[in-house]
């Protein structure tokens, strides 16, 4: 003991304790960093092949009305700088690719071809061309942390106008329509609101912060399990059919009234 004692009180003994430590520290660094350079050397590799995928499957499927370098031309828009959540949000809904130039891609079942991973790598290759908007992460849309009552007043402020105050859809102009929202995806409808597919607006994080867009997933989700108390809903597209509904039935009803009285009448007379 008197040996360890006299060695610890040595003026040496502070500098090979520090020397120890910093040895230490750099072997705990190394390892660290050389585990996280193989991890991110494999993600960009990885990345690096989704984007190389992408372009092939782009000019395959897309050039003809996108260009070859998705500059654009006279019946498609440019995907420069429209970011992975907008091709996305089109391929995954159906709506491209699109057969014909029509006044709004309607959504339908995707091409054989599409998959998660042939979305992935055309994402991954718009996105190399210029940035944009992301796919949002699965937190970021899960519909069970967000607040549907809050939700509801923000689509009642913001959406109803276009999409009925349960995303039933309705009409617009000049051949357009806001597209019902009942087979979107969580994720489909985020994509939507930071990307502004067609005639809807753009709602940027300045606009809806991302926590009030998950809230509004969460009340468009919610509402599709809501029962109709009243009846039959009829579709819930609003008033103006069930005042129409109202007017048929019930006049039909009070024509066909009417020619029952008037039948027996005249078999009594």
């Amino acid at each position: 003991m008197t040996r360890i004692t006299a060695g610890r009180r040595h003026p040496l003994a502070r500098y090979a304790v520090l020397l120890l430590a910093l040895g230490l520290l750099g072997g705990i660094y190394t390892f660290v960093a050389s585990t996280t350079g193989r991890a991110d050397a494999s993600i960009a590799a990885g990345r690096a092949d989704d984007v190389a995928e992408g372009k092939k499957l782009f000019q395959q499927s897309c050039a003809s009305c996108h260009g070859f370098n998705a500059e654009g031309s006279n019946v498609a828009p440019s995907l420069v700088g429209v970011g992975a959540a907008a091709v996305d949000f089109q391929v995954s809904s159906g709506r491209m690719p699109l057969a014909r130039p029509e006044a709004q891609a309607p959504r339908k079942p995707p091409p054989p071809w599409v998959n998660e991973t042939t979305i992935r790598q055309l994402s991954a290759y718009v996105e190399s061309l210029g940035g944009g908007p992301t796919v949002p992460a699965a937190e970021q849309v899960d519909p069970a942390k967000g607040d549907p009552a809050k939700g509801g007043e923000l689509f009642r402020a913001n959406c109803i106008q276009c999409h009925n105050f349960v995303g039933a859809g309705g009409a617009l102009t000049r051949g357009k329509y806001a597209p019902n929202l009942t087979e979107s995806t969580p994720t489909q409808i985020y994509e939507a609101m930071i990307t502004g597919p067609q005639a809807m607006p753009v709602f940027n994080d300045s606009i809806i912060t991302p926590e009030q867009k998950r809230d509004m997933i969460a009340y468009i989700t919610g509402v599709r399990s809501q029962v109709d108390p009243g009846g039959a809903g009829l579709g819930r597209i609003g008033p103006v059919t069930e005042g129409l509904t109202a007017w048929i039935v019930g006049l039909s009803l009070l024509v066909l009234a009417a020619i029952w009285i008037t039948a027996k009448k005249r078999q009594a007379k």
